[in-house]
């Protein structure tokens, strides 16, 4: 049995979730901009209490590790960092996107996701998933174009997942395109954490840091606004 503490704060969401072997015990959460520096340790102090647990009952801290917000990151991992050297605890890490995604995944479906947060303008943060959770395309910073996604289109579903699926949806256009506008949550990182864990795969708690993840990759199309 392991207590895992998960933290997300890759997007304007503050998420909190405590995890017994894979199982959610607590989560909490706050949509609000610009809170995660105040309210971050109050939340994890609620997610305690609410399960009658002490900081010293936990077994690994986890974290959401990117891409996203640059400040919202720093804060996210600055605090699990603290808390595992503190408690002497392991550091585990979740790439943000994988996360989103497992918020899609479907055992039985032969489809693929695409988990893709919003960055500015016409950018975003994605990458390419089977329906099973695993990577199909590496994460990468791009520019929507039309017809940037259609060698996926065009073999099946597609399930678009994250906050940038808003300004996707109005770019792609395909009979195959599902969106769903979910939010990366603590939750979901919680769940790859406990994978991770039972692999003991963990962070060097010295040398971690975010991915920021900031160059952009634009198609070179007539069609994109941005380049004209």
């Amino acid at each position: 049995m392991a207590y895992i503490l998960s933290i997300e704060t890759a997007t304007d969401k503050l998420s909190i979730a405590l995890h017994r072997s894979g199982q959610l015990l607590s989560m909490k959460e706050l949509n609000e901009k610009g809170v995660h520096a105040e309210k971050i340790m109050e939340l994890i102090d609620e997610v305690l209490d609410s399960v009658k647990l002490q900081s010293s009952d936990l077994n690994a801290v986890a974290v959401s590790e990117g891409p996203g917000s640059y400040t919202g990151l720093r804060i996210g991992v600055s605090t699990a960092k603290g808390i595992a050297f503190a408690l002497n605890l392991p550091l585990i890490t979740v790439n943000t996107l994988q996360a989103l995604a497992y918020q899609a995944k479907e055992e039985n479906e032969d489809f693929r996701i695409i988990a893709m947060l919003d960055a500015r303008r016409m950018e975003v943060y994605s990458q390419v998933f089977s329906n099973e959770g695993s990577v199909k395309r590496a994460l990468e910073a791009e520019v929507l174009t039309e017809g940037i996604y259609q060698s996926y289109l065009d073999l099946g579903k597609v399930c678009f997942i994250g906050d940038a699926v808003g300004k996707a949806s109005q770019i792609i256009l395909h009979e195959n395109a599902v969106f769903l506008e979910n939010q990366v949550s603590a939750e979901s990182v919680g769940w790859i954490a406990w994978e991770k864990y039972q692999n003991k795969e963990f962070a060097d708690l010295a040398y971690f840091v975010p991915n920021y993840l900031k160059e952009f990759k634009a198609l070179q199309s007539k069609k994109n606004p941005l380049l004209q």
